[in-house]
């Protein structure tokens, strides 16, 4: 299943602080088990919680930002993925400006998701149902798909793909618990 974040629709957030672009999602027995987004993040405020749930936010575009409540700290860098639970309450700090976040939100009871960096070359395949977003540069999928920045795939196999062009993108792989 391709996504592209330059057709997904602009969903402006209730608290006014940025939009988010969904993706994709994937429901089993009428139950979300993951949603793939893409958030422009415009100013510094409360966070969503997405209570039961887990998340992996990764900065894509800009500084980054600092997550944060009276007991933890987290910091948002570009290309670092953070793992963390969905449902805690957390206020968001912007770093230097605007930025962008391609965001994994799944139920934890159904999948465990593991999110990596990729850089120029040869994808690694990985068991079971994977993303891989392309933040810059190209993807090459055994010479058959062509993706570049803000489009990805949902695939079972990522034998012969490819990240050109000096690129970065983010696999992340499903598993189920």
């Amino acid at each position: 299943m391709r996504i592209s974040a330059l057709t997904a629709q602009a969903v402006p957030w209730r608290n006014g602080g940025g939009v988010t672009r969904e993706l994709a999602v994937h429901e089993a027995d009428g139950r979300m088990v993951w949603r793939l987004s893409l958030a422009d993040i415009a100013r510094s405020g409360p966070f969503s919680a997405f209570p039961g749930l887990a998340r992996i936010h990764c900065v894509v575009e800009g500084a980054g930002h600092t997550l944060s409540n009276e007991s933890m700290r987290l910091e948002a860098r570009p290309l670092e993925p953070l793992s963390f639970d969905g449902g805690v309450e957390l206020n968001c700090r912007l770093r230097d400006g605007p930025c962008r976040a391609f965001n994994v939100i799944y139920d934890p009871a159904r999948v465990t998701a593991e999110p990596r960096i990729l850089a120029d070359g040869t994808v690694p395949d990985a068991e079971g149902r994977q993303l891989l977003f392309v933040v810059s540069g190209g993807l090459d999928m055994a010479g058959s798909i062509r993706l570049g920045p803000g489009e990805g795939i949902v695939t079972e196999s990522a034998v012969g793909a490819v990240i050109t062009g000096g690129g970065a993108a983010i696999q992340v792989r499903f598993l189920p618990v």
